[in-house]
């Protein structure tokens, strides 16, 4: 075991603990123990997202469009979805995909299309411009994560990851 996966003892509280024991202070009746688990997750899915967010706007790029352009990357040779498809993989609404693609069209990263056997089909489809963007964008991203993950250590990291895995799965289910 490796200084970085050791629990953490004889820290102080953290906010989270704070808060749980003022609840036990001011509500004994009740069990804040979810709140161990749920408020750090929160805090962690705020704070992770504030330094991904960080390396998107290194390319210019916002968390939305990060999403469609590494959509469309992942998606091959033309790197094309239809904008339903495309909206779908990225959980967005049509109509905010719309003003996401709107963005990127306007910045010559993609272009849209109408599809020759259905007109009222629209494709969405990087440029090479858009290629090269993500290209770059994806290679820091990933870097990005692994230094997260580095910090939290390997065993941590790797233990982590089948609970989430788990977790998902359920609350999909409902």
């Amino acid at each position: 075991m490796t200084a970085d996966d050791r629990p953490l003892r004889d820290e102080p509280l953290d906010r989270v603990a704070e808060i749980q024991e003022e609840w036990r202070r001011e509500r004994p009746d009740l069990d804040p123990s979810p709140q161990g688990v749920i408020g750090r997750l929160h805090l962690v899915a705020l704070e992770l997202t504030d330094r991904l967010v960080a390396v998107y706007g290194e390319f210019g790029l916002s968390e939305g469009e990060f999403d469609v352009l590494a959509t469309l990357r992942r998606a091959g040779e033309p790197f094309e979805r239809a904008a339903g498809e495309l909206a779908d993989h990225t959980l967005v609404t049509t109509g905010g995909l719309t003003k996401r693609v709107d963005r990127l069209a306007a910045r010559g990263l993609v272009q849209r299309r109408v599809e020759a056997s259905d007109a009222r089909k629209r494709l969405v489809r990087l440029t090479p411009e858009g290629r090269d963007l993500i290209d770059r964008a994806i290679a820091a991203h990933l870097a990005n994560e692994r230094r997260l993950l580095d910090e939290l250590g390997t065993t941590d990291a790797a233990s982590l990851e089948p609970i989430l895995t788990r977790w998902l799965r359920v609350l999909d289910e409902r």
